[in-house]
């Protein structure tokens, strides 16, 4: 049986919620709402450091959040939904802006027309249509997150999810996060250990224009 899509008005934030109401033990450290990211300035669109989701994805999160909990892990999350014009601002940073400030710590031994060439960013991002979430692993005995043998948004080889220059334990991690999220729905992908898509999302076509903020959710 095929499955019937919705096509929503772009603009239209019903069918999301705040991650913080499903998930409660998740944290937040919403990147491109601050400074520490591969521009170095906060991002278009971002007016609230909250993540906002789907209902289905962060419904399946939840999942994730629970199996995981019970392990001693709680998720911390990067980053979620992503309006249309962060990702055009990403873009014009790429094609025009001369600015490499960040380079030294997000994408070293890359230029920034790379970043683009080897699927880093994407000129139209599955984050937009509101079921991708970035993250990681807390781990609860220490407070700290858990070592992935990469930081979030290092633009490079270390950060394939299938990379095995790193130590043992560190690939481990990395397949503790990435079982979890495959288990309760989500696709990853081979670049970034870090960015899940839930499989069966219920916008694939839509990319959302409203901005990162609970505000939107009660218009």
């Amino acid at each position: 049986m095929k499955t019937e899509y919705k096509h929503p008005d772009p603009a239209d934030p019903s069918g999301f919620v705040l991650l913080a109401d499903f998930v409660p033990h998740i944290i937040q450290e919403i990147r491109y709402h601050s400074t520490y990211n591969f521009i170095g300035e906060r991002i278009d669109g971002y007016e609230e450091p909250v993540a906002l989701l789907s209902i289905e994805a962060a419904r399946a999160l939840k999942a994730v959040s629970n199996e995981l909990f019970v392990q001693g892990y709680r998720l911390k999350v990067f980053d979620a939904y992503r309006p249309v014009c962060a990702v055009r601002q990403f873009i014009l940073w790429g094609i025009e802006d001369t600015d490499i400030r960040m380079k030294p710590y997000f994408y070293p031994d890359l230029q920034k027309q790379e970043l683009f060439q080897k699927g880093y960013i994407a000129k139209q991002s599955s984050h937009s249509r509101g079921s991708a979430i970035d993250l990681t692993l807390l781990d609860m005995k220490t407070g700290k997150e858990v070592d992935m043998g990469s930081p979030f948004d290092l633009f490079s080889e270390a950060s394939h999810p299938d990379y095995r220059g790193i130590s043992q334990e560190q690939y481990e991690n990395r397949m503790i996060l990435q079982h979890a999220m495959v288990r309760n729905g989500f696709l990853p992908l081979d670049c970034e250990w870090w960015h899940f898509v839930l499989k069966d999302e219920p916008y694939p076509d839509t990319y959302f224009t409203f901005p990162v903020s609970a505000a939107s959710l009660r218009k």
